[in-house]
């Protein structure tokens, strides 16, 4: 009777392959390349205390109240600037922007708001896999693109693209996945070329694209490129972004920008959810960025995590003495994608890796359809860079132990 109780689309929904991996690794004496939280050395706790007490006390009518569900206006307008200045995207206004609880609500709602059981996903492989965890609940076909050294298969895309078209599907194509810079997990940066290749697609073809940016600022080699957003000045993307990374996961702030029919639809949705992201984080974020030092204290935090990936390739480059292993080399960003010989299984090496003290997540996690794979991926922006220097000598260890 209890089974019979459930939605068809609970029974789609799957716990995160790396809660439950990581799920037994909280223990002091493991170094886990697991998570992606952020160094909480990054964050400006004095600076958001002071900030916290002054909100609770002064602004309490709107902190401690329900608010409005597109978001706090005040957060709302500070945003509008920092993507002006920061991504130079001119003309937003209010209702081109929704705060969501966190960047995950942000990919839950879009699924919400676009997805039905006959829909098509277009994805990189491998690709995040908290998007396709919300996606998935809402029973899309995904249609998955390899991922090369500067991002998406191209012509792989379009000759998928074209097999829908001739089937008389392309309507049913709602949007292609995309997570420009340094993709999780992969770490590479989708090319210029690319960009405005997928853009030219993106017109042609008439679909959405969603572009995730929760790295964008943590750029540690190379030139900023410019957003999808940007180069399609708004038309056929929507562009995901959070505070997670930068400032606080804690605070739960994410954020939708685009075409306002859109947003507006996305907001109904989240109505239904939590009818509105917390107010008091909102307006200790508002005033936060209105304090005008975020950007001087993300070049601090873009000096800690350049060293600690330096430290992860240098010991990577060190250790793992597997013929025929390669891995990636990000510009930014948190994740090294490391890809060893077919013979590997990074999923069955895992436990063996819990055991000798090291945590990483094994590639399979990264793709649709559950494929084994070789590669896993590893996170440098927790531990230490002690921690990272011994943890991937263990890996390495393992390696040379179980050929």
């Amino acid at each position: 009777m209890l089974e019979n109780s459930f939605s068809s689309m609970s029974k789609r929904m799957k716990s995160s392959i790396i809660r439950e991996l990581l799920r037994d690794t909280g223990i002091v004496s493991l170094i886990s390349f697991g998570g992606g939280a952020p160094d909480p050395e990054t964050f400006d706790r004095e600076a958001l205390a002071e900030i916290s007490k002054d909100v609770i006390l002064n602004e309490y009518k709107f902190a401690l109240q329900y608010g409005p569900t597109e978001g706090d206006p005040i957060l709302k307008n500070e945003y509008i600037k920092v993507l002006k200045e920061r991504k130079g995207i001119n003309g937003l206004k209010p209702e081109n922007l929704l705060i969501t609880t966190g960047s995950q609500q942000a990919l839950d709602l879009i699924g919400r708001i676009m997805l039905d059981t006959d829909s098509y996903v277009i994805v990189g492989h491998p690709v995040y896999l908290g998007a396709i965890s919300a996606f998935k609940s809402y029973g899309p076909r995904f249609i998955a693109v390899d991922i090369e050294d500067d991002g998406f298969n191209i012509d792989q895309m379009e000759k998928e693209i074209k097999k829908l078209d001739q089937n008389k599907a392309l309507s049913k194509l709602k949007f292609v996945y995309a997570v420009p810079n340094f993709d999780n997990p992969s770490g590479v940066t989708l090319s210029l070329e690319k960009r405005k290749a997928l853009v030219d697609l993106s017109r042609k073809y008439n679909f959405m694209i969603v572009e995730d940016d929760p790295y964008g600022e943590l750029r540690y080699e190379g030139e900023r490129l410019p957003d999808l957003y940007e180069i399609a000045e708004g038309h056929n993307v929507l562009l995901l972004n959070t505070l997670s990374k930068v400032m606080s996961p804690g605070l739960r702030i994410g954020l939708i920008v685009g075409d306002s029919k859109i947003v507006a639809k996305a907001a109904l949705g989240k109505q239904g959810v939590d009818l509105c992201t917390p107010g008091l984080t909102q307006r200790i974020a508002a005033r936060y960025l209105q304090k005008g030092t975020i950007f001087e204290r993300i070049k601090e935090s873009v000096k800690i995590y350049r060293s600690k990936k330096n430290k992860m390739l240098d010991a990577i480059e060190k250790y793992v003495k597997v013929d025929g292993a390669k891995w990636t080399r990000p510009d930014g960003g948190l994740f090294i994608w490391l890809e060893l010989p077919k013979n590997f299984d990074t999923m069955e090496l895992f436990e063996k890796a819990k055991k000798i003290g090291v945590a990483y997540i094994p590639g399979t996690a990264f793709y649709v359809d559950d494929r084994k794979s070789s590669a896993m991926r590893l996170s440098f922006c927790l531990p230490s860079e002690d921690e990272i220097e011994e943890g991937i000598k263990r890996i390495g260890n393992l390696l040379e132990t179980d050929r």
